[in-house]
This record gives structure tokens, sequence and C-alpha cells, in this order.
């Protein structure tokens, strides 16, 4: 399956993502609820969805056949994924061109040649050879104009997709699923958070987990107290400087007890001096305990 955000976007912050599928998901459900849904209406980003089985040139809309040397399982084909990949690309050039004015487009091609032609655009197969898909990788994605995401299915694809078309392979994890549309959804739904103006809140991408590498602190809502539990005095205080130094001390907790690995880095001045006062905490605690 080919998706495509931003697919006939026309704003200069938007992002175009293409999706290439196989079996139909609900998609739909997908571009029409929540944060995605309202990121395309305002024009912050376009998704479409492209099915290679539209570009088989085989009357029963073949797409996958037997692996040569032998093997379980079939393999999807070469050239329905290349021509759909192709299509949508050509797709997308033509908007880009069509969106500038004739007096724009001399402008542009004085300096860059072809509008189409200055594109930022990434291929990327959805597979489980690829790099583990971070919270970096989507922010890098974020920058590009046009994502094409091939979602693969059955036991594969042709080794040539993956070695002529596209540009890099992620997967999303160490287990095995049917087909790459799930994947690719994480993938779109990760990327379209970090474009500007996607998330109602502005610093709502950078405080989820990850967005840094730690965990996101503990969060609450109201009511104040429930069943003997209360929030934090700190958080309904109003001083928002000893807010957000509890909310980075409480995410180094959870993040040194739940995934110390996130700390195997260069830390911060604050984030050292955080962590001392933690490791001190719990040296008291553990004293006062024997």
């Amino acid at each position: 399956m080919l998706m495509s955000l931003c697919e006939l976007i026309s704003t200069e912050d938007g992002l175009c993502v293409s999706i290439s599928y196989l079996y139909f998901l609900s998609f739909d459900a997908f571009f029409s609820h929540s944060i995605i849904k309202r990121a395309i209406e305002a024009e912050r980003l376009s998704m479409g969805v492209t099915n290679p089985r539209d570009f088989s040139h085989n009357k029963h809309g073949q797409v996958d056949d037997t692996p040569y040397g032998g093997g379980a399982g079939m393999l999807m084909m070469a050239p329905p994924i290349f021509e759909a990949v192709e299509s949508v690309i050509a797709q997308y050039n033509s908007e880009t061109n069509s969106a500038y004015s004739i007096d724009e487009m001399c402008d542009e091609m004085s300096l860059i040649g072809n509008p189409s032609e200055s594109i930022r655009r990434r291929v990327i197969f959805m597979g489980p050879t690829g790099q583990p898909f971070t919270q970096e990788k989507a922010r890098e994605l974020a920058t590009y104009d046009q994502l094409v995401l091939i979602c693969g299915h059955y036991e594969g694809v042709d080794y040539r997709v993956e070695e002529h078309l596209v540009d890099e392979t992620i997967s999303i994890g160490d287990y095995v699923l049917t087909g790459g549309e799930l994947p690719a959804m994480v993938v779109a739904d990760t990327v379209a958070r970090m474009i500007p103006g996607v998330l109602g809140a502005a610093s709502g991408a950078q405080e989820d987990s990850f967005y840094e590498p730690l965990l996101e602190c503990p969060q609450y809502t109201k009511p104040p107290e429930f069943r003997g539990w209360v929030v934090p005095d700190v958080l309904r205080s109003g001083h928002h400087k000893n807010i957000a130094t509890w909310r980075k001390k409480e995410a180094l907790k959870r993040t040194r007890l739940l995934r110390p690995d996130l700390l195997e880095r260069p830390l911060t001045k604050e984030e050292v001096k955080l962590l001392k006062e933690i490791i001190a905490e719990e040296s008291e605690r553990d004293t006062g305990e024997v």
C-alpha cells in the first residue's frame, strides 16, 4: 500500500505522505478522526492511499508470485509497486507545479529550475529489516515535503524494490505483523505530530515521551483527590518554574526506573543535578527503611 500525506497540499508547511497498500484497512477512520482529521482540514497535511493492484498488468489484478529458488509463500512483484510509487510522485509533482502562478514559476525556475525538482521527498519501505523507528527519525521525516510509504504483504516484496526504489527501510519493532499497513499508520501519525500547527497546544509534541530522550512525567487532572490519592501540591501551586522542575525530575525518575538505556547519552547539567538529587533521596529512603 502507498499512503500519501499532503499528496495534494499547497501550503508551505504541509507534508505529503503517500502509502502503497495491498489490503484495505480502515484508513478512512485514521484520516477522519482526532488530530489527523483537524490537521487535514487545516491544510497542514494531506494523506492519500494507492493500491498497487491498480497498476497490475494481469487481468486478475495479480501483484504477487512465487519466489525464485523456491520457498514458502508469495512475494509482491516489483512492477506494480514501482508504477504505483511513480504515479504518486508524478501526481505530487504536477500539483506542486500547478500551485505556482506563471510569474512565480518564472521566478522560481530562474533560481532552482522546475519547482518540482526542489521537492524534498523520501520513499520508505515498511519492513522488518529496517532501522528501528524512533522519535528522532520522526522529527527528521517531518522536514520532508513528501513521504511515500510502501507496505509489504505476504512473505515480503521483490528485493529490487528495496534495492532500486526506496531510500530507506523502517521497522517499528521486532515482531511479526501480517502487513505493513499498521506500521505505515504508526509512522504517519508520529510524523504528523511533528508538523507545526498540527497539535493544538504549542508544547504538546515537546512534552510527549521520546520527543526528548525521556519518558513523559506523570500527569493528573480533576478531581484533586480521588479515593485518598491526591494530586501533588506543586502541580496546583501555580509556580511555573517549580512545576517545570518537578516534571523534569519525575520524568528522569521514570526513565531511570523503566528505560535506563535512554540515559546512556550526554546529559545536560540540569539532568545531572536532578539525578544526583534522585539518587540521594533514594539512598535516604533506603537507609530509613533498614
